[in-house]
């Protein structure tokens, strides 16, 4: 059989109070590689939705990250051959390019933009 700690309260205050030390303590705990909310919360016997309001009274509110991305048109020297062949290219970020040479199937198309939509969420 499992043992259960058990918290009594005996004074007329009901809600337990917290430290800055301990909230601190709990937020980075939850703010670990691999660490979920959940797990964090259960271990020091706390409701998970506390912690988020820690995290974001410590950390401050997280701001969205933006829907669309500067674009740079860039002169390429193999227009001329690109032109006759058919081009689609698209750079994410400076890591990611992807490029579809020659002629363009719609499917392909669609499946370049589905992706690039779906990996933006």
């Amino acid at each position: 059989m499992a043992k259960a700690e058990v918290e009594v309260i005996t004074s007329e205050r009901r809600r337990r109070h917290w430290s800055r030390a301990d909230k601190e303590r709990i937020v980075a705990a939850a703010l670990q590689p691999g660490a979920t909310i959940l797990g964090v919360a259960r271990a020091f016997g706390v409701h998970s939705s506390q912690v988020f309001r820690w995290r974001q009274q410590l950390c401050g509110k997280e701001t969205p990250s933006p829907g669309f991305a500067a674009v740079t048109i860039a002169a390429d020297p193999h227009v001329a051959t690109a032109r006759t062949q058919g081009l689609i290219e698209v750079e994410i970020g400076a890591e990611t390019k992807i490029r579809i040479s020659g002629s363009a199937d719609p499917a392909i198309v669609t499946a370049l933009i589905a992706a690039l939509r779906a990996g933006s969420r």
